[in-house]
């Protein structure tokens, strides 16, 4: 049975970005484990599930999933898992994985191996793909280096913290995904003219946001071959 591991923010997910991916797969008959840094029960941005911002049904469907899934609230611990067990490695997004996920080695790890493996994949959404900033090669050399990749962009992020770089919470965010990403020698396109933006360049493929999250599912799907 082809599996996946998605590795989930302790510190806020976007909603959309891990649910719909993983019920998608899930319902394709993808074998899903949960993982997060601490082993934790991942923490859910509540501005993605505010029925205001991102409509009542889907904020209903995603606070379901993840109260009662039973992979999102007995997570493994990332340290315990081996990505080379699982077909594919998913990172959903959120603000939040730049203060865990994408600082954490285990992570960065368990997406080299993704990469790296003959017939895996590895799916990064948004603000996750601000690993590829911190991820590197044997050699030194960045993942992303020559790579074409989409993720959460500059112009969206203006929009959502203070001169100070401080988020609504005001918590000062560290990075943005886009200067990262670019600095590590990515070949950035976030598509800004289109509805959904999702890259594939080879085993490695990013998505831009939420509203393109279910376009990079049915991505993921289409490279295992399901």
């Amino acid at each position: 049975m082809t599996s996946a591991l998605f590795i989930v923010s302790e510190e806020g997910y976007w909603g959309e970005e891990c649910i719909e991916p993983l019920t998608t797969l899930v319902d394709a008959g993808v074998e899903v484990t949960v993982a997060t840094p601490t082993g934790g029960v991942p923490v859910i941005d509540e501005r993605s599930v505010d029925p205001g911002s991102v409509g009542e049904e889907l904020a209903e469907h995603v606070v379901e999933i993840h109260e009662n899934d039973e992979r999102m609230q007995n997570p493994e611990a990332l340290a315990d898992v081996d990505a080379r067990d699982y077909d594919a490695v998913v990172l959903p997004g959120g603000h939040g994985t730049e203060w865990d996920v994408n600082q954490d080695r285990h992570a960065r790890q368990a997406l080299l191996q993704a990469v790296a493996g003959e017939e895996s994949k590895a799916l990064v959404v948004c603000h996750a793909v601000g690993i590829l900033g911190f991820t590197r090669e044997a050699d030194g050399s960045f993942l992303v280096d020559g790579r074409e990749v989409t993720g959460f962009p500059n112009e969206w992020e203006a929009d959502i913290v203070d001169e100070q770089d401080r988020m609504p919470d005001g918590r000062k965010l560290p990075y943005w995904v886009e200067d990262e990403v670019k600095a590590a020698g990515g070949l950035w396109d976030a598509e800004l003219d289109s509805e959904t933006s999702v890259t594939v360049d080879g085993d490695l493929i990013t998505a831009r946001g939420p509203g393109s999250s279910s376009a990079a599912a049915q991505a993921l799907l289409d490279e295992l071959g399901e």
